[in-house]
């Protein structure tokens, strides 16, 4: 079973302002990715046919940044490929030969109109593997057809550049012959730790060496968004062959030196892997569109694995063999695993596409990490020390753990998880990090210091804090509530006295009816901050009316939340951040580090709120059809940005372009989850 949700023409394809604004992603289940344009040219650092995660998830590589081709056909030769220098030239143009495009699955394929000839491209990962596969096929000709490819590699972090000339940042990249191809390695003392080599293979044809360095790639959104634009790929190897119709060129690159050079077999396994997903998903393939299907792909892009830290009283020969847990990566291209945005994103991703044996290893590798009753935020790429300066990443895993036992009344995992789940209460009542504590007087969580970002609005440059929401944020106290109630539904499961939690949660439901304003018909966005109560009108109160075991707010009062949210945040794509009649809105995102994330808080419209937002509405007009019209747009914007998945951001101002990471877990797993709550 494959999935043929996007296909794309001349229109698109051929037009290069179109065919760059789109975007492909492919995965391999332990972090390392690939990604580029449509139209081949590179506009980010991020892109590059083979990102290596070489510490999995993390430690990500980029090793074989991409391969130009050129086309010999009737004795002229065509540039298939295209790349944009520094002052804006552009070279190759190969996007004019280009008049297909499509998803098969995940895999892009691009179809290349020749004269008669007609050469089709596609390139996939090997699951658990940093492997590459980089497919030619030339299905019609009429004449001798030959293929010279130029392959560019790179030897850095993802989130960096290169500079060949200084070399300070750059050691330096050697190639050696092997028996299928190339090794290619890193040499000098400058080489790093991590650094080890990779190998670029061919069933067909003969790669020579190069060894030439071409600079000043220019690098359009690095631009946009105010970072180093000018990048430098060493041409390792050029690769010539000739094809007859019908026939196929494998290239594969890997960090494995005796990868599999059957494209065919390679493929095959692929297509089964995907198919084995629609299969297991939790919806009615025949009835749901074919986007839905896509979804069920693209949620499996952000499943991954990680290395879990060795048990504290493991014997020392056993603490030496690394387990290996499951995790979700937050967003492509430069996130990582995220506390908040796992806990968020994994009843959509595993849940509603029927995978709970995917969510029970995801919520025990957490559980590994909790610490003075808290998630960590974010696993740095530099170094094992996961940060912890989250409020709301602890209280999303009470919720995900109650969605994965409504779904499997897993009860033995609850019965392992519960002595935590009772720490986590405890330590709040008492009081954590970052002064995150209860308060007595109302039964609500207050949480903040001066510095500090702690809910999911965690934009921080510096030493600023954008929107810093010290005191008692609304959505802090509906999850709050909600992981009270879950408590106590928990013991009732165990069979164990409930009594503290209820209690807990009705002073706590009590002590929520002063978010409400009467005059402004809406809720308080924060209690008790250093300025007072916050009014600003943003989508934090969604929640009181979403979660399952949300405040008892009158229904008058839910209505209006849902209706002034509908009124004042909706858009096309999401909910805006903060109401356009705010002084401090902001409609568009971009620009430096400073413009982008003043702005990221302060009016973006988020795509993961859609699914709150409809949550809430739905319990207020209980009328699914027209809840489900809220998700038209999204599967629209499927066409667009990184084809075949969700933006994590858009612009708050029409036409609401797309912004951020350009495939978003938690975007894409709350579509997923609502089209089955929907269904």
């Amino acid at each position: 079973m494959t999935v043929n949700n996007i296909d794309l023409g001349r229109a698109i394809c051929s037009n290069l302002s179109q065919a760059e604004q789109r975007e492909w992603l492919i995965t391999n289940g332990i972090g390392g990715y690939g990604c580029g344009t449509l139209a081949g040219t590179l506009t980010r650092c991020y892109h590059g046919l083979l990102v290596a995660a070489l510490k999995p998830p993390l430690g990500r590589t980029l090793l074989l940044t991409k391969l130009d081709e050129t086309a010999t056909y009737q004795r002229h030769a065509y540039p298939l490929s295209c790349d944009r220098w520094s002052g804006g030239t552009l070279t190759g143009h190969g996007y004019r030969h280009l008049e297909r495009f499509h998803l098969e699955g995940t895999i892009p394929v691009w179809h290349y109109a020749i004269a008669d000839a007609l050469l089709e491209k596609r390139i996939w990962m090997q699951p658990g593997e940093n492997t590459t596969y980089i497919q030619y096929s030339l299905r019609r000709a009429t004449a001798p057809f030959s293929l010279s490819i130029k392959a560019l590699v790179n030897y850095r972090d993802h989130h960096s550049v290169t500079d060949s000339i200084h070399q300070e940042t750059t050691a330096p990249i050697q190639t050696r012959s092997h028996p299928r191809g190339l090794k290619v390695q890193l040499s000098g003392m400058g080489a790093p730790e991590q650094a080890i080599p990779f190998y670029l293979l061919s069933n067909k044809g003969q790669f020579i060496p190069a060894d030439k360095w071409y600079q000043h790639y220019f690098l359009t959104v690095e631009q946009y968004r105010g970072l180093t634009c000018l990048d430098d790929n060493l041409h390792a190897a050029t690769l010539r062959t000739a094809l007859q119709p019908g026939e196929t060129l494998t290239i594969v690159a890997s960090i494995e030196p005796y990868p599999s050079l059957d494209g065919q077999v390679a493929l095959n396994a692929r297509e089964q892997y995907e198919s084995a997903l629609l299969q297991q998903a939790n919806i009615q393939l025949n009835t749901s569109p074919p986007w839905i299907q896509q979804l069920v792909l693209a949620a499996d892009q952000f499943v991954v694995d990680r290395i879990l830290p060795p048990e504290p009283n493991a014997k020392e020969e056993i603490s030496k063999v690394a387990a290996v847990g499951k995790t979700i990566i937050a967003g492509y291209p430069w996130f990582g695993d995220w506390g908040r945005d796992t806990m968020i994103a994994l009843p959509g991703l595993t849940l509603a596409t029927g995978r709970p044996e995917i969510a029970k290893p995801i919520l025990r590798t957490f559980a590994q990490y909790l610490d003075q009753g808290m998630l960590p935020n974010a696993f740095p790429e530099a170094n094992d020390t996961p940060g912890y300066n989250t409020v709301d990443a602890i209280l999303w895993f009470f919720e995900a753990i109650r969605a994965y036992l409504e779904a499997t009344q897993d009860l033995a995992l609850l019965r392992e998880l519960f002595p935590a789940l009772q720490e986590v209460i405890d330590w709040h009542l008492r009081g954590t990090r970052y002064n995150i504590h209860w308060d007595s007087s109302d039964g609500l969580i207050y949480a903040g210091e001066p510095g500090a970002q702690l809910t999911w609005m965690d934009a921080k440059v510096d030493d600023w804090v954008v929107t810093p929401r010290r005191g008692k944020p609304i959505e802090i106290n509906a999850l709050w509530h909600n992981a009270l109630m879950s408590m106590a539904v928990f013991c009732n499961q165990l069979q164990l006295p409930q009594n503290e939690y209820i209690q807990l949660a009705h002073q706590a439901n009590a002590g929520f009816a002063k978010f409400w304003q009467p005059t402004l018909g809406y809720c308080y966005d924060l209690l008790d901050g250093p300025a007072g109560d916050d009014a600003a009108l943003r989508p934090n109160q969604i929640f009181a009316v979403s979660l399952v075991y949300g405040p008892s707010l009158p229904f008058q009062q839910q209505k209006a939340i849902v209706d002034t949210c509908a009124q004042q945040l909706l858009t096309s794509h999401g909910m805006r951040s903060l109401a356009p009649s705010h002084p401090d809105y902001i409609g568009i995102y971009g620009g430096d580090r400073i413009q982008r994330d003043g702005a990221y808080h302060q009016g973006t419209t988020w795509s993961w709120l859609i699914g709150p937002f409809i949550q809430a509405h739905l319990k207020v007009y209980k009328n699914p059809a027209i809840a489900r019209t809220f998700l038209i747009p999204l599967a629209h914007h499927m066409q667009a940005g990184c084809v075949g998945t969700l933006s994590e951001i858009f612009d708050g101002n029409a036409p609401f372009t797309p912004r951020g990471a350009y495939a978003q877990a938690w975007s894409v797993a709350e579509v997923l989850r609502l089209w089955q709550l929907l269904a």
